[in-house]
């Protein structure tokens, strides 16, 4: 599945910056970033539960938020890009 994940972590606190931190580093072992509080995850059912409830166990829920968007396959058909694109197409030959 293809799972598109958005964060927004107050970080006016120093716990608020380091909830941020983890909310990142949860999310770069799972995914790409694509925006600095957006992450693309390609994983199976059982990886995203475990992930989102990894996540929920990191935020605040009363001053943070945290979205999932789930794309229906095929999802590269409901992606659109424009500009740049520093993204990994992870189903392509990858080249050092």
């Amino acid at each position: 599945m293809f799972v598109v994940i958005a964060y927004d972590v107050n970080t006016e606190t120093p716990q608020g910056r380091r909830r941020l931190r983890r909310v990142a580093k949860a999310c770069e072992g799972r995914g790409q970033r694509v925006q600095k509080s957006v992450f693309e995850c390609r994983v199976n059912r059982i990886q995203f539960e475990a992930l989102r409830n990894e996540l929920l166990d990191i935020i605040e829920d009363k001053i943070d938020r945290l979205r999932f968007y789930t794309l229906p396959e095929p999802f590269a058909a409901h992606i659109q890009v424009y500009g740049a694109d520093d993204s990994v197409d992870f189903d392509q030959p990858l080249v050092l």
